[in-house]
């Protein structure tokens, strides 16, 4: 509930700053969704990272053999 607040937020402060056209909220917008997937990618990688790291190295001493 905390991100739903935080986006209404945000886009209510960018819309009064950048102004009220669409244009300008369909940028900001696409840029905070381009942001949020960045962020998901790199917490996934983190947590992922390591455990996918082995599987492959064993899968490739595996076909190597």
């Amino acid at each position: 509930m905390a991100i739903m607040e935080t986006w209404q937020y945000l886009r209510a402060h960018l819309g009064a700053r950048l102004g009220t056209g669409e244009r300008g909220a369909s940028l900001v917008e696409y840029a905070l969704l381009v942001a949020l997937i960045a962020v998901i990618c790199i917490v996934a990688i983190a947590f992922l990272g390591q455990s996918a790291s082995s599987k492959f190295s064993t899968v490739g001493s595996s076909v190597g053999a």
